[in-house]
């Protein structure tokens, strides 16, 4: 006993030496108790491996979410042309845009239905200066003047050889008299029947069944006799559309009192022009821009095609090139150059493929491009009285008793105007988009006018690229053309040798 204390005696002073190494304590062997070493190295590397892992997966699925958002977000600069091929034609500060590649007449219309879109240029902001690339040896500057409507100035878009072939061909071709006017009260009278028909005994023609209620299929039926001895087709309309915005779709007595009288009164109709007034004073002819036309007229409508970056078909089946002449005092009212669309209607270049039971024909045009042919000395700008308005309604038009519209009397009146100068070309689109990349809604703010030309003349022309809010429609009636078309070509070829260009030198 006194031994083992005196050697616990030993270890309890080494254990007090800081010389002597430390022994630990003895520990009994537990059986199952087994500790597993593991060295520190071992435990990073997985920790490091897991983290890159998780890192790397998360780059795959980011690359797979863009390449999936780059496909099913295509822009406009990236729409895909008829032979599915695509340039650049526009760049901001040097940076290129797309445009559509050279013409093409093998038209894949299964796979033009499904592509098919409409690319619209961005404004930026107004005083935005955009590059545009129209020819192989220059570049052009595109201006925005205006956000409402989306309206662009490309000064020089046109030589002065350009614009002196034009007019010249326009001359050789022959202008007719364009001058339109409202009617005034005195020749509606004379165009008035023997005998007059009251309110209520209106109301009872167009009540076929005589329920007391007036239906859209009874209007529509009435409109399609083309009686118009004591119903207007603009009465129709504004009838017609009072109906469908009722909630129960039926117009009773008091309500079509109330319409009718509303329909007759010239101050609400939709064109803002006073009965009676002369809305243009000028001369027109069109100009024939497809295969066999002369060269200036075929190399114009190509550099539309790459300004407006549609594709080209398109632009083709448009209307053909309107060249206006204003002499001293000529003018053109306020106006749009497009139509509201309506279920009633149907676009006139689309009525081959359209509802031939339509109420009437409207004139469907997705964006306008003006030519300034020649610098008028005094006069003669183009207005457009309420652009960049915050606000458009139609009573604002009328202020003080001074009608926007009449640009003879408030020309100077407008938010805008832009003094011709040869060469210069104006780009504006007639219809908002449907978000969809389609033709939306009439842009009312789009409303232009001509000033009187005060001394000298005035040459300018309008090409206009026709689209049919329809888009299926669209797609029936380029089908239809071009089958035609390439029938047409092919008897051609048969019977007669001479090519289309021999044929057709000058115009």
């Amino acid at each position: 006993m006194g031994e083992c204390l005196e050697n616990l005696a030993q270890q309890d002073e080494s254990s007090d030496d800081p010389s002597s190494p430390y022994i630990p304590p003895y520990r009994s062997h537990l059986p199952g108790r087994d500790r597993l070493h593991i060295q520190k190295s071992n435990v990073c590397s997985r920790a490091y491996f897991v983290v890159v892992m998780v890192f790397f997966h998360v780059y795959i699925l980011n690359v797979i979410a863009l390449l999936l958002y780059v496909h099913y977000n295509n822009g406009p600069g990236d729409i895909v042309s008829s032979d599915g091929a695509s340039s650049a034609s526009v760049s901001d500060s040097g940076n290129p845009l797309p445009h559509p590649a050279p013409p093409s007449r093998d038209l894949d219309m299964d796979n033009y239905r499904q592509s098919f879109s409409l690319p619209r240029i961005e404004g930026i902001r107004v005083g935005h200066v955009q590059r545009v690339s129209l020819m192989p040896d220059r570049t052009h500057e595109m201006k925005t003047l205006s956000l409402k409507p989306l309206l662009f100035e490309i000064p020089g878009f046109l030589s002065e050889e350009e614009c002196r072939v034009v007019v010249q061909l326009a001359q050789l071709k022959g202008l007719t008299e364009s001058q339109t006017s409202e009617p005034s009260a005195e020749k509606e009278g004379s165009n008035q029947p023997l005998f007059s028909l009251s309110t209520d005994e209106i109301f009872s023609l167009l009540d076929l069944d005589q329920d007391g209620l007036l239906q859209r299929h009874e209007i529509v039926s009435h409109s399609r006799s083309r009686d118009g001895t004591w119903l207007s087709l603009d009465n129709l309309r504004q009838i017609l559309t009072s109906l469908e915005a009722r909630p129960a779709g039926v117009l009773t007595l008091e309500e079509f009192r109330r319409v009718y009288d509303m329909s007759q009164n010239p101050g609400q109709q939709h064109s803002g022009t006073r009965q009676g007034q002369v809305k243009r004073r000028s001369k027109h002819t069109w100009l024939y821009q497809g295969l066999g036309s002369h060269h200036v007229l075929h190399t114009l409508r190509n550099r539309v095609t790459r300004l407006t970056r549609l594709p080209s078909p398109l632009v083709e089946l448009s209307e053909p090139l309107q060249v206006i002449r204003y002499e001293h005092g000529g003018f053109s009212n306020a106006h749009h150059d497009s139509s509201l669309a309506h279920s009633e209607t149907t676009c006139a270049h689309t009525r081959l493929a359209g509802n031939t039971s339509a109420l009437t024909e409207i004139t469907c045009r997705y964006l306008t491009v003006l030519f300034y042919l020649n610098s008028v000395e005094e006069g003669g700008e183009t207005t457009f009285p309420v652009a960049d308005n915050r606000t458009y309604e139609e009573e604002a038009l009328v202020q003080d008793g001074v009608d926007l519209t009449d640009t003879q009397a408030t020309c100077g009146k407008g938010n805008l105007r832009m003094k011709p100068r040869a060469g210069t070309a104006l780009l504006w689109y007639n219809h908002l988009s449907d978000g969809r990349g389609w033709m939306g809604e009439l842009d009312e703010y789009s409303l232009h006018g001509g000033c009187p030309v005060n001394s000298g003349e005035k040459w300018v022309a309008n090409s206009w690229v026709n689209v049919d809010p329809d888009h299926q429609r669209q797609a029936r009636y380029q089908r239809l053309v071009t089958h035609r078309q390439e029938a047409k070509s092919g008897i051609e070829e048969q019977y007669h040798p001479l090519s289309h260009s021999d044929l057709h030198q000058d115009l």
